[in-house]
């Protein structure tokens, strides 16, 4: 493997030619006939999208529950999305169940990770039994993370691209019946542990929020078993400091997590919670920042947001760009302009808040959009937009030089 210096040179220089691609292509990204603006007004969007990658254009050849007969498929619902050296990855989903049920559609019980480049270039795939909803890049080792069924019968995949083709994908079980009743989703590094999001608690069992029910997992690898080994981080019904600024602030208040989603490492240059990792309980619209002080995951603080969100990109650069999966529309984005360092991109789900309604988009709860957070009220505006309509899950953004992070 690459030193990480090198890498990290080797990537900033492939990012900084598909961003000037990127730049060069100024009327592939302006408004056309089959494209609508995002907002209406006298003003101009700041920022385009792009398709790069569209999912119809791709396949994959499974056999279906209960079938011995092979099938092909386009590929659907992108959902999370990372970087590991020079090349971007997500994860189709492929109509598979939150419990890796078959696709009602056509049996299928497989997902697909693609390979691909910052101009969308495929690379390479591979079908993953189960529904993934969670992937990152374990930069130092070389290697993506990805985690199947969110909801229950969950399991963890790593998968190495540049390794012989027999050796690429292992296949880890967790070494226990997971303590919260769930399945597990998102993954980050941080400080080199493994964390791992507990999804979807109490499936069986009690329904959340439960004190014994983990809301994150520090998970280790045992490479010669394959087994993973999962120890609770903070539990749903942990004690946080409220953050939001106003005459709660400082307030010590008892969490009541029911729906831990997504998390991201915060940049050491953020605004606020700089260094820290993040959990998003994205139903209960709040985000929890894990302080790294004395022992990891006693010292935590809470953000409630005005609105559900899923992944939360952090802008480092003016020059850089942010790519997006459109699960609605089965694609892979990316969006660009002038973007404002420091500023917190969020993708918005009202649909997904604990309170929607059961027929949704519906009045007052709109189709996911891409929005801005305040790190200091938890008020989330959305992002003017021109192009193709984005409908955000995935989220990260791309600026040279700073993607390949030391774990």
């Amino acid at each position: 493997m690459l030193p990480t210096a090198t890498r990290t040179a080797k990537f900033a220089a492939a990012i900084s030619a598909a961003l000037a691609s990127l730049a060069l292509a100024g009327p592939a990204l302006a408004v056309s006939g089959a494209q609508v603006s995002h907002t209406a007004g006298p003003h101009s969007p700041r920022l385009q999208v792009r398709q790069i990658l569209n999912g119809m254009k791709l396949s994959h050849t499974f056999v279906p529950a209960g079938k011995t007969t092979s099938a092909t498929e386009p590929l659907a619902k992108p959902d999370d999305v990372t970087v590991l050296g020079h090349h971007l990855f997500t994860a189709f989903q492929n109509g598979v169940g939150a419990q890796g049920q078959p696709s009602t559609t056509d049996g299928n019980t497989d997902s697909t990770v693609v390979e691909f480049t910052a101009r969308g270039k495929v690379v390479h795939q591979w079908d993953l039994h189960g529904k993934c909803d969670g992937i990152t890049a374990d930069t130092q080792r070389g290697v993506l993370i990805a985690t199947v069924n969110e909801d229950a019968n969950s399991s963890v995949y790593t998968i190495r691209p540049g390794a012989p083709k027999s050796r690429q994908i292992t296949h880890y079980s967790y070494n226990r019946p997971l303590p919260n009743n769930g399945g597990t989703d998102a993954i980050s590094i941080y400080r080199g542990r493994v964390l791992i999001s507990a999804s979807a608690p109490g499936t069986t069992g009690n329904p959340a929020p439960q004190p014994a029910y983990p809301a994150v997992y520090s998970v280790t690898f045992n490479t010669a078993k394959h087994v993973a080994k999962v120890r609770p981080l903070f539990s749903d019904e942990a004690t946080a400091t409220v953050a939001n600024v106003g005459s709660s602030e400082g307030k010590r208040v008892q969490l009541a997590l029911t729906d831990p989603d997504s998390n991201q490492l915060v940049p050491a240059s953020a605004h606020r919670f700089a260094g820290d990792f993040m959990e998003t309980s994205q139903g209960d619209q709040q985000q929890i920042f894990v302080q790294p002080k004395g022992r990891l995951g006693s010292h935590l603080t809470v953000l409630s947001l005005s609105r559900s969100v899923d992944d939360t990109a952090w802008v480092r650069s003016r020059a850089g760009a942010l790519y997006a999966t459109n699960t609605g529309g089965d694609t892979v984005d990316v969006v660009t302009g002038r973007f404002r360092p420091g500023s917190i991109i969020v993708a918005a789900t009202p649909c997904d808040a604990s309170n929607a309604p059961a027929t949704c988009p519906g009045p007052g709860f709109p189709a996911n959009f891409l929005g801005q957070l305040n790190p200091w009220t938890g008020h989330i505006s959305r992002v003017r937009l021109a192009g193709p309509v984005l409908n955000p899950q995935g989220l990260v953004f791309i600026a040279p030089g700073w993607n390949v992070i030391p774990g």
